[in-house]
């Protein structure tokens, strides 16, 4: 059931909101040979929040710098930037543009275009403020945390390899998770 009506977060300013990259990480997992996951993280290029008196007519727009990438192993970073994955020569960044906010049972859903790889398809996150405050310097910020799960084939990142034991090295779901902080624009 969808709840369409206005919601009362606590320390909730309208406004634009710049992402704060130093505070701000792109990370995910994969399974890997069908027996535990790798985890890595992106940096934040850039992002922009637009909040309204209403939360679920906000906005926003992220960029990611995917030649960024950390793995914690500089071989397959390497072979994530290359065109067998990312091809960040052709493709150096990841895009995600909001189309809407919404309230189901109880949960805040951030619905948006994602795009990587030349590749643009729907994507649904789950989003929970972290709160609101001012920072020593007198800047307002707001801190946030979302998470999806995309299948990376559908976005072009179709590599892999079977393996002798059988299944293959890189499982097709990718659990995408922000940590998020952004400042209020004067």
């Amino acid at each position: 059931m969808t709840d369409t009506t206005t919601l009362d977060v606590p320390g909730y300013k309208a406004g634009t909101w710049a992402l704060d990259p130093a505070h701000s990480e792109v990370t995910f997992s994969v399974r890997h040979m069908m027996i535990s996951k790798v985890r890595g993280a992106f940096g934040v290029k850039s992002g922009t929040f637009v909040t309204t008196e209403n939360p679920l007519e906000s906005t926003v727009e992220a960029t990611v710098d995917v030649a960024s990438i950390d793995t914690k192993d500089e071989g397959r970073d390497g072979h994530l930037r290359s065109a067998d994955f990312f091809d960040v020569e052709n493709f150096p960044t990841m895009e995600f543009r909001s189309t809407g906010v919404r309230v189901e049972d109880g949960d805040m859903l951030v619905d948006g275009d994602l795009t990587i790889k030349g590749t643009t398809k729907p994507v649904t996150f789950s989003f929970e403020f972290g709160g609101f405050g001012t920072d020593p310097w007198g800047n307002y910020k707001a801190g946030a945390t979302a998470k999806t799960v995309i299948n990376r084939e559908d976005f072009g990142l179709t590599w892999n390899t079977a393996l002798e034991t059988g299944g293959v090295l890189v499982g097709k779901d990718v659990t995408i998770e922000l940590d998020l902080q952004g400042a209020l624009q004067a």
